[in-house]
C-alpha cells in the first residue's frame, strides 16, 4: 500500500520527474552495477517522510539505505524539493488563489533526539533535544514558508527570518495583515512588521486567547497537517540542508492535498478521484 494516495503521489512525481538534472554515466569501465531508478527512491523518501523510519528499515532489494542518502543528497544540491514546493504553490494560486491579504505566524516544537544544527533544548521538553519550526501561513492555512530553527530559539526572534522566506511566493498586496499569537507582543515584533509594511493583530499577553481568538487559527490546523508526516515530528537528521529539504518536500505534499481537495468541488479532470479526497 502507498504511503499517500495515487492521487496525490502521481502528480508529485511528474513535477519531481520533470526538475531532475540528467545523470550523465561518467564510470570509465561502464561494468558497475545500473543506476537505481528516481521513481523507485522517490517512493522510498516519500515513505521516510511519511512514516519517519529510518533509511536503513525502508530499504529493501529494490534501494538501499546508502542509495537513498546519496540520491537525497543530490536532489538537495539541485534544489529540487523548493522548486516542487514553488511549483505545487503556484499551481493552487492559479487554480484557486492565495488569499495574501490576511497572513498567520507562528512555531510549532518537535523532537530531534539526534540533536544536529537546528536542534536546542527543548522547554518544553524536559530540556531534550528539539526542532522547531516558524510557519507563515494564508488566510486558508496554506503553508507559504517554514523555517527551521533550535527549540531553546524565541518565537518572535524568528518572526523576521519567516516574513522574509515569504518573498519567495511573489509579491504580497498592499499593507496585509499579520495574526500573531500572544508570544509575538513585544515592540521588536511591531518594529519587523512596519518595516516591511505589514500590519499588525497581536493578541495582548495576559488576556484569555479565546476572547482574542482573532484569524489565527488556521496555522493550528496546519501545524496538525505537518506534524501528520514522522519525519516532521522526530526528525533524526543532523544538518540544516537535509531538514529543509523534509520541510520543502513535506510542504509540497500538504498543499497539493489541499489543493487536490479543493478542485474537487470546482474542476473535472481526467483520473479525477470518485470521492473527494
Amino acid at each position: 500500500m502507498p504511503a499517500l494516495p495515487s492521487s496525490v503521489l502521481e502528480p508529485l512525481w511528474v513535477q519531481v520527474a520533470a526538475l531532475l538534472p540528467n545523470h550523465q554515466d561518467h564510470h570509465p569501465l561502464g561494468c558497475h552495477r545500473p543506476r537505481i531508478p528516481d521513481r523507485v527512491v522517490f517512493d522510498k523518501l516519500i515513505q521516510v517522510l511519511v512514516f519517519g523510519c529510518g533509511y536503513r528499515r525502508i530499504a529493501d532489494h529494490t534501494c538501499s539505505a546508502t542509495t537513498l542518502r546519496r540520491r537525497r543528497d543530490e536532489w538537495i544540491s539541485a534544489g529540487v524539493a523548493e522548486q516542487l514546493r514553488l511549483a505545487v504553490l503556484a499551481a493552487y494560486d492559479r487554480l484557486l488563489g492565495l488569499s495574501l491579504e490576511h497572513l498567520a505566524v507562528d512555531s510549532c516544537t518537535t523532537k530531534a533526539p539526534c540533536g544536529g544544527q537546528v536542534a536546542g533544548p527543548s522547554p518544553v521538553d524536559r530540556r531534550k533535544q528539539g526542532l522547531k519550526r516558524s510557519v507563515a501561513v494564508e488566510a486558508a492555512g496554506i503553508l507559504l514558508a517554514a523555517v527551521p530553527a533550535p527549540a531553546n530559539q524565541r518565537d518572535d526572534g524568528l518572526l523576521a527570518a519567516t516574513l522574509d522566506a515569504i518573498g519567495v511566493v511573489g509579491v504580497l498586496p498592499e499593507r496585509p495583515v499579520v495574526h500573531l499569537d500572544a508570544g509575538y507582543d513585544y515592540q521588536p515584533c511591531r518594529q519587523v512588521l512596519a518595516a516591511r509594511g505589514m500590519a499588525d493583530q497581536i493578541a495582548t499577553r495576559g488576556v484569555p486567547a479565546p476572547i482574542q481568538a482573532g484569524r489565527r487559527w488556521v496555522i493550528e490546523r496546519t501545524h496538525a497537517w505537518g506534524n501528520q508526516y514522522g519525519k516532521l515530528r522526530w526528525c533524526t537528521e543532523r544538518r540544516r540542508l537535509v531538514v529543509e529539504f523534509w520541510l520543502a518536500l513535506a510542504s509540497a505534499v500538504i498543499v497539493c492535498g489541499r489543493l487536490l481537495r479543493c478542485a474537487w468541488t470546482h474542476y473535472r479532470w481526467e483520473g479525477r478521484p470518485t470521492r473527494r479526497p
